[in-house]
């Protein structure tokens, strides 16, 4: 188990991310508005949300696949948020890796598993010879629960899950510090997602990877996660450690969210009451918002009257799930 020190520096420091997409000359999609996050090393950070709430986006921006518009990306001590230098670029595509959501759409049908996932080592030459290279491969597909047999089978020849674990390897075999896994499972089987999971656990514990863990099923990233970013409409409105966030939800959007768990007791589930949330009806402007800390993890975006109205709120109500 991997110990995790809150009190060094994180791997991965977020500033004010903005990532704004112009859609016409009068319009603007502001997909991610200024968000700020820290991830440690050898944790698993947790970033939940409706479909839209920027995600995706957020780590697609992380991992420069989009130019971000504003903000400050710091990866191990390393600025990624403007125009990269070469060595900056080199340890950024070393050091993290991204586990998509559709496994089979990321995975060139044209192309063997071994070859696959040995494309970043060929890419970077982190080998010195052939054996080397078929070795590294060859072990990445024990680890994650495959034969060294598949490595000259094609992607259409497995599972969704089987796929998922290609993706994976893909990922690992580059001993990355830092892994962002955008919704890997949601594409899967539960009992399929189930063992991703508990694979990705695993390695964690062998390897010491960190993750930024993307997902809507709050139920797998409360299984999965150390802490977790409430994201909605591209502003992360609560973050906590897991215990927090569901033990003790303030923002209203983070209530509805756990609210909308099915329970696996009938009679319980029977009488759940799922909370509504709009933002419009109640007024609330995330710009407006400032952090209000109720922990030295735990705080919430929110105006002065706002968090006052919301702690009274989850004060009176703290059993509503």
């Amino acid at each position: 188990m991997t110990t995790i020190d809150y009190n060094a520096e994180p791997l991965l420091h977020v500033e004010g991310l903005k990532q704004h997409f112009r859609i016409s000359r009068t319009y603007t999609t502001k997909a991610v508005d200024g968000i700020s996050f820290d991830i440690y090393q050898g944790e698993t950070y947790g970033l939940v949300g409706e479909s839209g709430s920027g995600k995706s986006t957020t780590g697609r921006a992380i991992i420069r696949l989009y130019d971000p518009t504003d903000g400050k990306i710091i990866f191990d001590g390393h600025d990624i948020s403007g125009k990269l230098s070469k060595e900056d670029e080199a340890y950024l595509r070393q050091n993290m890796q991204m586990i998509f959501q559709d496994p089979m759409a990321c995975l060139n049908p044209r192309k063997k598993v071994k070859e696959i996932v040995a494309q970043g080592l060929e890419i970077h030459h982190l080998y010195s010879s052939q054996e080397e290279l078929d070795e590294k491969v060859n072990r990445i597909l024990d680890k994650v629960g495959l034969s060294r047999e598949h490595a000259t089978r094609y992607p259409q020849q497995f599972s969704g899950g089987q796929r998922q674990r290609i993706g994976i390897a893909r990922a690992l075999v580059m001993n990355p510090k830092l892994v962002i896994a955008d919704e890997a499972i949601s594409a899967l089987d539960v009992s399929i997602q189930a063992q991703v999971v508990n694979l990705m656990k695993d390695l964690q514990d062998e390897l010491g990877t960190t993750y930024l863990f993307i997902a809507h099923d709050l139920s797998m990233v409360k299984y999965i996660s150390d802490r977790i970013g409430v994201m909605h409409l591209g502003h992360i409105v609560e973050t906590g450690t897991t215990e927090e966030i569901f033990s003790n939800p303030i923002h209203p959007y983070t209530r509805s969210l756990l609210s909308a768990i099915p329970h696996p007791n009938p009679i319980v589930e029977k009488n759940r009451v799922s909370l509504e949330y709009n933002k419009d009806k109640e007024g609330v402007d995330y710009t407006k918002g400032t952090i209000h800390n109720l922990t030295k993890t735990h705080y919430v975006l929110a105006t002065e009257e706002e968090f006052e109205k919301w702690s009274k709120i989850a004060a009176e109500h703290p059993d509503v799930f």
